[in-house]
């Protein structure tokens, strides 16, 4: 399981389910347990959606250049 979720990303999943679950322990609902989803997401920092759609909000420290286009002298 590779990390897809980048910080900023963390951080508004962690307000998300944190007031999800105040919402749902406030109005007596279920609510409250669909707010462990985004704060489970974010203290993993795993996303099975966005595996789905090949999206990552990580950033990775280490970037690979792409090679430099050689342009080869045909006479």
């Amino acid at each position: 399981m590779e990390q897809n979720i980048g910080k900023t990303d963390r951080i508004i999943r962690v307000v998300i389910g944190l007031t999800i679950i105040l919402v749902g322990v406030v109005i007596h609902s279920w609510w409250a347990a669909i707010g462990l989803v985004p704060l489970l997401t974010s203290l993993t920092g795993f996303c099975p959606l966005y595996t789905l759609l090949k999206i990552s909000t990580r950033k990775t420290h280490e970037r690979q250049e792409k090679p430099a286009k050689s342009r080869s002298s045909k006479s």
